[in-house]
């Protein structure tokens, strides 16, 4: 695995967005307490999955391990990625990893492009291999988007 200095994660979940931004240091940290995490789609049980996944995000307060969060409604799609543009240029020279949802990769990566796109790397959510770290840091947003997209319900 190549490593990064941070790692950011969007995704949209229905009519949520989110991202979480991770730094290197609390990559192994985060990894420890997500083990069991995985696709919402492919639980069988989904209402007790994600019971079980905000027992999990509460007790060991997952959302501590990481520099920045936020959920929004989709319309509020332009604020997130403001956010990031202010993140990746406060953070300009570090290399970044970033996970977009397929849907955006190709609006995304010119908006990087168009910041710094040097030390960057974009990737669709759907390219990251399965079991990497990557792969299962984007579960933490993944089945955070979920828990609160029931929420609303």
């Amino acid at each position: 695995m190549k490593e990064f200095d941070y790692y950011v994660f969007i995704d949209y979940s229905d009519n949520l967005i989110g991202y979480i931004i991770l730094k290197k240091e609390n990559l192994r940290d985060c990894l420890c307490n997500i083990s069991r995490f995985r696709h919402y789609r492919e639980s069988k049980k989904r209402k007790l999955y994600l019971k079980n996944a905000k027992s999990t995000f509460n007790k060991k307060d997952l959302l501590r391990y990481f520099v920045k969060t936020k959920v929004r409604n989709v319309i509020e799609t332009p604020e997130i990625f403001t956010d990031i543009a202010e993140f990746l240029k406060i953070v300009k020279g570090s290399k970044i990893f970033i996970s977009v949802d397929n849907r955006q990769y190709k609006n995304f990566e010119k908006f990087v492009k168009i910041i710094d796109g040097e030390n960057i790397r974009v990737i669709k959510e759907s390219d990251l291999k399965e079991h990497s770290p990557e792969y299962r840091i984007n579960l933490v947003l993944d089945t955070w988007l979920n828990i609160e997209r029931m929420k609303e319900k």
